[in-house]
């Protein structure tokens, strides 16, 4: 590395120019921004440098001329576009807005909506091989209530979607499942995420339930959480045996989801 990336001045710091040189994000090892540039850290360094309070300190500068509403959409890659389309549509319900056929855009691309805008999500059929998870850990879709997550359970098994994890995670306290698309891609389908108000209070780590079950995170509420469940035939009872078998197979595929190999 030499001096001046140690001084932030890497001309590599923008994806453009990045590009033009034949480096990409993953190829070019973590970046730390530095002011006006990017100086390059290896896996270790960085590491070495992570500070949760640094982070949690770090917020909105005052005077910004724009402020984002929302998150708008995500376009993934596929590699069979039909296949996920059909995926999208008949297991979780998504429809089609527009379709650019394979001379617009190699491979073709579909728009499709889960609500009024006019897409939420996108493909574009130029992927080779299965998602292999480096940039985008996973995508998360809202439901209306908990009951519908719990048809939900039942709905993706019914499809033969097998689920990564159903329960509530830490931060967020949102109640959960998820599975993989047909390329591999990560997906949620989640109900209850906390809500931060005008004080900018977040729940405190003190108040988290990581829970392996749905029924587990129903059974245990956070504090403020109505987990009250209005078709209660949907909850289901299990083993011990069972129970166990969910958690580890719940903790193995967290682990994976976050890059830990042991």
């Amino acid at each position: 590395m030499d001096a001046r990336h140690e001084a932030g001045h890497d001309e590599r710091r923008v994806p453009g120019s990045a590009r033009q040189a034949g480096v990409t994000w993953a190829a070019a090892g973590l970046k730390l921004a530095t002011g006006r540039g990017f100086r390059l850290l290896s896996r270790e360094d960085e590491m070495a440098r992570f500070d949760p309070e640094r982070l949690k300190a770090m917020t909105r500068p005052g005077g910004m001329p724009f402020r984002i509403g929302k998150i708008g959409h995500v376009v993934l890659h596929c590699r069979d576009i039909e296949r996920t389309v059909r995926f999208y549509t008949e297991v979780l319900g998504f429809k089609v807005s527009d379709v650019y056929p394979d001379e617009m855009v190699p491979g073709g691309m579909v728009f499709m909506r889960c609500a009024s805008d006019h897409h939420g999500i996108g493909f574009v059929g130029c992927m080779d091989e299965e998602s292999e998870h480096i940039e985008l850990n996973h995508v998360a879709f809202e439901l209306g209530s908990l009951d519908e997550v719990l048809r939900a359970r039942e709905h993706l098994e019914a499809h033969g979607v097998p689920l990564d994890f159903e329960g509530r995670r830490r931060a967020g306290s949102q109640i959960s499942l998820e599975f993989n698309d047909p390329d591999g891609h990560r997906l949620e389908l989640f109900w209850g995420l906390d809500v931060v108000g005008t004080d900018d209070q977040i729940r405190p780590a003190a108040q988290w339930k990581w829970a392996h079950s749905l029924e587990e995170a129903i059974a245990d509420p956070c504090v403020g959480q109505d987990t009250h469940v209005n078709d209660t035939h949907l909850l289901r009872k299990r083993s011990d045996d069972e129970k166990k078998r969910n958690l580890e197979h719940s903790l193995t595929t967290q682990r994976a989801k976050l890059g830990q190999t042991t």
